[in-house]
């Protein structure tokens, strides 16, 4: 098990506001024969939240719940529909390319598939450069320097011995460290790690999440860590936020959400952990069935109440619930929490 200590939610309240989403919508436009609208693709569709300085928070969900479509809006690939993403108070639909070119050099990259991520015809001595060349370091001295310096943190020792190699001649677990060494490079205030272990062997799994615990503490970095197996959160996240259909269902500090699930995708998706926990096998039995709604039409009212074993009709299906907060700190978009009065 990695070892592994999240900060109390208690610190992060009095922490700066690093990242704000506000009401963000990332909608795509269906054309027939490339004309007439047909629809509306709504992969993200009304997510606000916030990250603090030096913060890590988890985004868990499925596949096609919209993760990949609001990471890549917080990259700035995608412009919100509606809605607003602001870095350090900076709303970044407002940005003029020269200022986007300043925000893509404070925010890291850890792509999910390293080899994928990396060129193949490039040595990781000319990886690590690129961005540095792209962001005005023209000095060659200090290229290399920091590049000595990103290669040393991530553990690509001896450095010598790699930066003549091509990204075919490195193990899985060092393809992704030249990914992270890559997002590290120009030190960046923020940090997106896209599935950052899920195409790695479980024991190098342990080895990159410890590295970038790391790289999270000693560069005081706020991160946002996207993955679909809860299994790692508890170990290198301090919030997490459930994703469903577009949606945040559920937000809540780490400890809080896996030992008092609320929302039932929660509980779904915990059914599903790769934990071993002898406890699992009683608290969370069943799964509901189904798969998730189409993002084009979703369902009206609660997107999950299809597959929801507590379904509520005449409430469920008719009205989008908003967020409750049964317990100090812990959120949920689901009706069975509406305050009785």
């Amino acid at each position: 098990m990695i070892e592994l200590t999240a900060v109390p939610s208690a610190q992060t309240q009095n922490r700066k506001v690093v990242l704000a989403i506000d009401d963000l919508h990332v909608w795509f436009e269906l054309r027939r024969f490339g004309f007439g609208h047909v629809g509306d693709v709504k992969a993200v569709d009304g997510v606000s939240f916030e990250v603090h300085a030096a913060e890590t928070i988890a985004i868990v969900g499925e596949s096609g719940c919209g993760k990949s479509s609001l990471m890549k809006a917080i990259l700035g690939l995608y412009k919100p529909t509606t809605g607003s993403i602001h870095f350090e108070g900076r709303d970044l639909s407002k940005l003029t390319a020269k200022e986007m070119h300043w925000y893509h050099s404070h925010v890291g990259y850890v792509q999910q598939d390293p080899y994928g991520a990396l060129p193949p015809f490039m040595t990781v001595q000319k990886i690590l450069e690129e961005p540095l060349i792209v962001g005005n370091v023209k000095d060659s001295k200090e290229r290399i320097q920091r590049i000595r310096k990103a290669m040393d943190e991530v553990k690509l020792n001896p450095v010598d011995d790699f930066l003549p190699k091509f990204p075919h001649m490195l193990s899985g677990g060092q393809q992704q460290r030249v990914v992270i060494a890559r997002a590290m490079i120009m030190e960046p205030r923020f940090l997106v790690a896209d599935e950052p272990v899920s195409m790695l062997d479980a024991s190098v799994r342990v080895e990159i999440l410890k590295l970038l615990r790391g790289l999270q503490e000693s560069h005081h970095l706020s991160v946002i860590y996207i993955t679909h197996d809860l299994s790692t959160v508890s170990y290198f996240s301090e919030r997490i936020f459930v994703m469903y259909a577009g949606n945040l269902v559920e937000k809540a500090p780490v400890r809080q959400l896996l030992d008092n699930p609320l929302h039932p995708y929660t509980v779904a998706l915990l059914t599903g952990t790769s934990e071993p926990d002898a406890r699992n096998a009683e608290t969370f039995k069943e799964i509901p069935p189904g798969e998730p709604p189409s993002l084009v039409n979703p369902p009206s009212g609660c997107r999950f109440h299809p597959r929801c074993s507590k379904f509520m009709p005449g409430i469920c299906d008719v009205k989008e619930p908003p967020e409750f907060e049964p317990e100090p700190g812990h959120l949920v978009a689901c009706w069975l929490y509406e305050p009785k009065n």
